[in-house]
């Protein structure tokens, strides 16, 4: 063929819209123009085709005319050629009219040369030589596109398998005649063949423009394809479609968009639109393959960019996202990825969809998280395409049509529209934070500084933000932006990357999942998730448990899902009228799941069940809340370390931190965090996870129907402690959960609050009289029991039994163990746990002894003292000889509040006449010895000396070391004394020490030496040892130490005051007093003597009687 007819195929129909569209080429040519016959011929160019197809154009369009007819020597375009188009262009008809149509032709070029230059394109694209120049040129390239060398010949479908195919053509002439043709047909929507027959009726209810071809009116160059490009867009955002688009044209539409995604020329309006803009932002990109539509997509929201190119832009985007063939580098990018990952045959989704950019991106997504092999070009295009869904909303349909309401009204995430979470999906922001511009720029400086460690673009970035959110390094735009996106990733377990990939296989094993899109109705995004940490934290022995990797993945998500309750989609779900109700005010971070737990009795059913179970899976994984861990990160670091660091934790660490609730390193939020899980813990024993596994059986066993764990304890305490006082042969409760019940024990004595039935009749008692005291660490269970005269009646009925209880088992006596631990590791590590005090006592007065436990041994003592049920050992060693000899004040007694040392009192009295038992008298000797020295744990002797201890003994009861000065002051101001009840206590006193000297503890260290020397062997008790000091004292060949010596008389001249002021009421007194007195032997000896003389007496006098009575009956 000549060159000219080679020119022809830049001007040919696109009627090879046909093989795709099933458009029809046009029946006739259209009518051509008149133009002034050309004189002359084009002379030659430098560009063969270029020439060639200006002289085809010349002759084929202008049949009547002669062969050199020229464009430029038209009347009607002169003017505007001489003004806008290089002079070296002229002689080029194709070069003319690239020129003058590439101009804004409302402004820039007269109606009539439009009209000229409209004619004369259509009357090229309607020429009969047009396929058979283009089977010429392209023959080679034909025969390579399979596609191409089968269309049907003579109807134009050649050409459009050609442009179809333009990307693949590698031989340069038909290379540039598809290039050619394609710029001159995308000018106008009427020379795209079949366009106008297929979208004539919606153009004209859309009033898009004229269609009328004759008539001379403004050319509009493809401002009629985006009006309808717009109009297509707008009916996928709006929910009743007015003016509904044919679905024939709207693939039109589409179709055209797709040919036109490689040169943003081929698109006019946006050509036009974004002149200035391409010149701004991308001068240096090189036009082709999609680069420049790119490159303006990515500068979309610069302030420089004008806003009709924003909106142009913006249309071009809205179509990609109907369908991803309008993107040029996407469809390319993924063409082989998609067939491969057989992203198109998903038969229960409808056909339209699988175009949807988001059904690509979704497919494409899962293969990558699922480690199927995608193409890193492929990849590439995913992250700008998903970078550019979360930039713009507008771009996805779904959210403008069901969320403009909220979007207009600032409330988006609340509404949780189920097309936002589409877009997040498609968006796929977690597998890249990048993609999200808005992240990415809040959190900059938190990444550059908390996660610097991990590489640019790693999923694990997300997870690095969320591991310090709420801490130091967090900002706090970026602590919204993130919780933003961490609403949407925590309902739907594919939108975390790594989730996905380490869980799909246990996904599909355990919860039935099968295909890229694992959700259904039946099977909803967040239940496959609970189903995954269903089976994280079971056992061996219940089976189907997750693997290794995948459970360490629902762990990270469940400490993640803690930070927040928005971040719990179940939570929310459920509690969110709860949460209005009770925690409207609670707004700071981690306060909306404490308060609900605070109120769990009160919340409504299913809210309750939610919670419930988070509580009771913190039990045993506490390092799902995040922030408490993150609290106590010192203690953890100091004391938990080793059990911190195991993989399953099963209770442990929260036990240790209880344990170490106190330590220098505990700080106030780690304190109260901790002490805000146990009181919760006592809502229900399922929320001990050790207690739980531990005691099931038993609980169901012993203690059906109890669901508080305060009483759970109770019940399975008191069945202890009965078979221990019964010397059951076999405790009903079990080892495992005897040992675990300990635990729970000791951790409850530490707080009042984690004990109700105390702590609830005393708050009025605490509010009252200790409103300055913390409740850790015990100290408002101490400070009532030192205020314990003074509380209410049942407070002090529950003080007195917990009392009863701690002395019962020292363990329990939170301070006393606080206080004294390091003594007791001194002193008792081979005691028995129940002996703890008992040995304490024993060794108070020890060099070693700490002086803080030696003062609340003390303290102990004293409370003991007032009340022989407090003091366990004596209760059984005189457990016969109370009912024998105190029955009296028995009857008198409160089950709940104490005797006042009465009973004790008794019993010195009794000890004193000898006539206890063995095990009761030592015990009593005991406390004897103990109260001597020092007054306060005589509680008889407190109460009724209190007055005269102040008047006369002021400075021996201010000594910080009671050694029995105040005794001895009393016993030394005996005539002084005033009070009658005083005195009495006050010669008890004096009657106790004559039987023991050990009970005298000033003349005992007085005399120490001479016990030593002259009474070593006499054994201790029942005044024995007196008794051997008094016959020293009056043997005179015995020299006493001067001190013993003057304190025996002393004591000597006080028993006979006693004697006088308090005589024997009876003979069995007076036996009891003689029996005791130091001088026993002595006084036995005079009334053996005096009984002896009565006797000779008698005799004698018998005698003289019987003599005289003879005499007188003699007489």
């Amino acid at each position: 063929l000549p060159a000219a007819l080679l020119l022809l195929l830049p001007c040919v129909c696109l009627c090879g819209f046909g093989s795709v569209l099933g458009l029809k080429a046009p029946s006739g040519p259209a009518e051509p123009p008149n133009p002034p016959v050309l004189r002359a011929a084009d002379p030659p160019v430098k560009d063969a085709p270029a020439a060639a197809a200006a002289a085809a154009a010349a002759g084929a369009s202008q049949p009547r005319r002669a062969t050199g007819w020229k464009l430029s020597e038209e009347e009607a375009c002169r003017e505007d050629l001489t003004r806008l188009c290089p002079k070296h262009t002229w002689t080029n008809n194709l070069a003319v009219l690239e020129c003058l149509q590439d101009r804004r032709e409302e402004t820039d070029i007269a109606p009539d040369c439009n009209h000229l230059l409209w004619n004369y394109k259509l009357n090229l694209t309607t020429d009969p030589k047009f396929e058979s120049v283009a089977m010429e040129v392209c023959k080679s390239t034909i025969a390579e596109i399979k596609e191409c060398n089968e269309e049907e010949r003579g109807r134009g479908y050649l050409v459009s398998c050609l442009v179809d195919h333009r990307g693949n053509i590698s031989e340069y002439q038909c290379n540039q005649y598809i290039t050619k043709m394609t710029s001159i047909i995308f000018s106008d929507y009427r020379l795209i063949c079949g366009f106008m027959d297929k979208c004539k009726e919606d153009i004209n209810n859309m009033r898009c423009g004229s269609i009328n071809v004759g008539h001379k009116d403004v050319h509009s160059q493809g401002e009629v394809i985006a009006c309808l490009e717009k109009a297509l867009v707008r009916e996928a955002e709006q929910q009743d479609h007015v003016r509904p688009i044919k679905e024939e044209c709207q693939k039109a539409i589409l179709r055209v968009a797709e040919l036109s995604s490689d040169d943003f020329h081929l698109d006019r309006h946006l050509y036009f639109s974004c002149r200035d803009d391409r010149e701004r932002f991308c001068q240096n990109t090189q036009a082709g393959e999609g680069k420049v539509y790119k490159c303006l997509f990515n500068h979309k929201f610069e302030e420089a960019m004008s806003e009709k190119c924003r909106d142009a832009l913006t249309t071009r985007q809205k179509l990609i996202s109907q369908d991803y063939k309008v993107s040029y580098s996407l469809a390319k990018a993924c063409k082989l990825d998609l067939r491969k990952q057989r992203c198109s045959l998903d038969t229960n989704l409808p056909r339209a969809r699988e175009a949807r950019l988001s059904y690509l991106l979704l497919c494409l997504e899962a293969a990558v998280h699922r480690g199927r092999p995608v193409s890193g070009e492929c990849q590439g295009e995913m992250l700008d395409y998903r970078r550019m869904l979360m930039e713009d909303f507008s771009l996805s349909p779904e959210i403008v049509l069901h969320c403009r309401t909220e979007i207009e009204a600032h409330f988006f995430l609340t509404m949780f529209p189920l097309q936002l979470q589409t877009l997040i999906q498609s968006a796929d922001p977690g597998a890249d934070y990048r993609i999200d511009r808005a992240l990415n720029e809040a959190c900059e400086s938190v990444i550059q500084t908390a996660c610097k460690h991990i590489r640019t673009g790693d999923p694990m970035i997300l997870s690095c933000l969320m591991e310090h959110l709420y801490t130091e390094k967090m900002v706090e735009d970026c602590e919204h932006r993130l919780l933003e996106l961490q609403y949407f990733i925590s309902r739907d377990w594919k939108l975390d990357p790594i989730l996905y990939k380490k869980c799909q296989g246990d996904a599909a094993r355990l919860c039935h999942t099968h295909g890229w899109n694992e959700t259904s109705e039946l099977m909803p995004p967040g239940a496959v998730f609970s189903c995954l940490y269903r089976h994280a934290y079971r056992t061996e022995e219940q089976g189907r448990r997750l693997s290794r990797d995948c459970k360490v993945e629902v762990q990270r998500i469940l400490h993640q899902r803690a930070l927040d309750v928005k971040l719990d989609p179940e939570l929310q779900k459920r509690c969110m009228t709860d949460l209005g109700k009770w925690c409207s005010e609670k707004t700071d971070t981690g306060q909306e799941l404490e308060c609900l737990q605070d109120h769990l009795e009160d919340l409504v059913s299913a809210c309750r069940d939610v919670v419930g179970n988070l509580t009771e899976l913190e039990s045993e994984d506490i390092q799902i809340d995040a922030l408490l861990i993150r609290a106590c990160e010192p203690v953890i670091q100091a004391h938990c370390h080793d059990v911190a660091d195991n993989q399953i934790d099963t209770g442990d660490l929260m036990e240790c931190l209880v344990q170490n609730k106190h330590q220098k390193e505990m700080n106030d939020k780690c304190s109260v965090g901790v002490t805000h899980f146990q009181l919760v813990q006592m809502k229900d024993f399922r929320f001990s996870y050790k207690f739980k596994m531990s005691c099931k059986e038993d609980v169901l066993r012993l203690c059906p129907n109890i669901k508080k764990k305060v009483d759970v304890v109770i019940c399975l305490s008191t069945t202890v402690r009965n078979d221990t006082l019964q010397d059951a042969r076999e405790q009903r409760v079990s080892l495992k959960c005897r040992k675990q019940l300990r635990v729970e024990e000791l951790e409850m004595s530490e707080d009042i609050r984690l004990e109700p039935e105390l702590y609830d009749p005393c708050k009025s008692d605490i509010s009252r009289l200790c409103p300055n005291v913390n409740f850790g660490n015990a100290q408002m269970i101490e400070c009532l029991k030192e205020q314990k005269k003074q509380l209410s009646q049942r407070c002090h009925q529950r003080i007195f039994r917990l009392q009863e209880v701690e002395m019962t088992d020292p363990e329990l006596d939170y301070q006393l163990m606080r206080v004294c631990k390091q003594m007791i590791k001194r002193f008792c590590t081979e005691a028995d746990a129940r002996n703890v005090l008992q040995c304490l006592k024993q060794n108070k007065n020890s060099e070693l002894m700490d002086p803080k436990c030696k003062q609340m041994i003390t303290k102990r003592q004293i409370t003991q003292n007032t009340d022989y049920r407090l003091n366990p050992v004596l209760r059984k060693a005189c457990r016969a000889d109370i009912p024998k000899f105190c029955q009296s004040i028995l009857n008198k007694a409160n089950e709940d509040s104490e005797l006042e040392g009465q009973v004790i009192a008794c019993l010195k009295l009794k000890y004193a006449d000898q006539r206890l038992s063995p095990d009761c008298e030592d015990q009593i000797r005991v406390i004897l010895q103990e109260s001597a020295l020092d007054y306060r744990l005589d509680p008889q002797l407190q109460m009724h000396c209190s007055d005269e201890i102040s008047r006369l003994c002021v400075e021996e009861a201010a000594a910080q070391e009671q050694t029995g000065q105040v005794e001895e002051c009393l016993k030394v101001n005996l005539l002084k004394i005033k009070q009658e009840a005083c005195k009495k206590e006050v010669l008890n006193m004096l009657k106790e020490s004559k039987a023991d000297i050990f009970v005298d503890p000033v003349l005992h260290t007085a005399c120490a030496l001479d016990l030593k020397h002259h009474c070593a062997a006499i054994t201790p008790g029942r005044g024995r040892q007196m008794s051997c000091l008094m016959e020293a004292l009056q043997d005179k060949r015995v020299r006493l130490q001067p001190e013993c010596k003057k304190r025996l008389q002393d004591r000597i001249d006080m028993w006979s005051y006693a004697a006088k002021v308090a005589p024997a009421e009876g003979f069995s007194d007076l036996a009891v007093q003689v029996m005791t007195s130091p001088s026993k032997n002595y006084i036995l000896f005079m009334i053996a003597l005096s009984v002896c003389v009565l006797f000779l007496v008698g005799l004698l006098c018998g005698r003289i009687t019987k003599r005289v009575t003879r005499e007188l009956k003699d007489r």
